[in-house]
């Protein structure tokens, strides 16, 4: 059974949940229908491209500890990018990150899910543009959803999202969700948060 969650709540993956040793963390999102005269698409569709950041002692401390379309599994393996969707059409998920927890080094205790707008400034787009925005957290045992957090807010003008972050606590894995509009305008300038 899924359960939504709202903005700044915090949750525990495995303390909850059993056996988790890996959970998949699914990002979606709707591209507004933009139309001009007789029904044509306006402008280029929008690329959003989610990221994992892996932080030690929460800051980020080398460009090997992004999981992102250029680099889609981290060096310890624990970490993976399922692909590029370069277009947000189709149901479900739009990109996927798998997080093996038990493999994630005892270094690293936060894992940041981001997601940016490529080339959003040439394109003069925005998060204000796009609709039903999610990320799910899915025990990859038996894809049960475990959680759901739904974007509700009006982020006209952001470029880039802090959706959520997975996060070590007292032995235990939680996830926070955020949901915070930047203006970042790429995977560069969102790591320079962390630093």
């Amino acid at each position: 059974m899924s359960i939504s969650l709202q903005k700044g709540q915090k949750v525990s993956l495995t303390k909850e949940n059993a056996g988790l040793n890996r959970v998949v963390v699914g990002l979606g999102w709707d591209e507004v229908k933009r139309t001009g005269l007789f029904g044509f698409k306006l402008g280029a569709d929008i690329d959003c491209d989610a990221s994992a950041i892996l932080l030690k002692n929460g800051k980020f401390t080398s460009k090997d500890d992004v999981v992102y379309f250029r680099n889609l599994k981290h060096k310890s393996g624990a970490i993976n990018h399922m692909g590029d969707n370069l277009t947000g059409a189709g149901d479900g998920d739009d990109e996927q990150i798998v997080i093996d927890l038990q493999s994630v080094p005892q270094e690293y205790d936060k894992i940041v899910i981001v997601v940016n707008i490529y080339a959003a400034a040439s394109r003069n787009q925005h998060f204000g543009m796009i609709q039903n925005a999610f990320v799910r957290l899915v025990d990859a045992r038996n894809n049960n959803e475990m959680y759901k957090y739904n974007l509700t807010e009006n982020y006209a003008g952001m470029t880039a999202m802090i959706f959520g972050e997975v996060y070590r606590h007292e032995g235990e894995w939680k996830f926070s969700a955020i949901g915070q509009g930047t203006t970042d305008t790429s995977i560069g300038d969102l790591v320079k948060r962390y630093e």
